[in-house]
């Protein structure tokens, strides 16, 4: 599986560590929080919120550098807006994946 990394923060900051660890403590204050909101909304079979926090967390994913997860979860996006939960592994694998990353920064 592709692994989270900083290399488009990085690109973005023009060499700016302030700006790369602001963006950085922004992810890892927020992402918790959506997982859990998606998680909960999941669980509810709430699956058009859900679709919601997917695309909230996607673009978490794609700043991270996942391209193919990416991919995943704009498919599972749409999956869960047609009531059809079948990703639902491969997007907690993904947001398992993030949740390690970010505890190592």
């Amino acid at each position: 599986m592709e692994q989270p990394n900083i290399s488009y923060i990085q690109s973005m900051s023009g060499g700016d560590v302030a700006f790369e660890k602001k963006i950085i403590a922004i992810i890892k204050e927020e992402f918790p929080l959506e997982r859990a909101e998606y998680t909960n909304n999941f669980k509810s079979k709430k699956f058009g919120l859900a679709a919601q926090n997917v695309h909230k967390l996607k673009h978490k994913i794609s700043i991270l550098g996942l391209k193919k997860s990416y991919d995943i979860a704009v498919a599972f996006e749409y999956n869960l807006l047609d009531g059809n939960s079948e990703l639902n592994e491969d997007f907690e694998s993904i947001l398992d994946t993030i949740s390690h990353y970010l505890n190592q920064l």
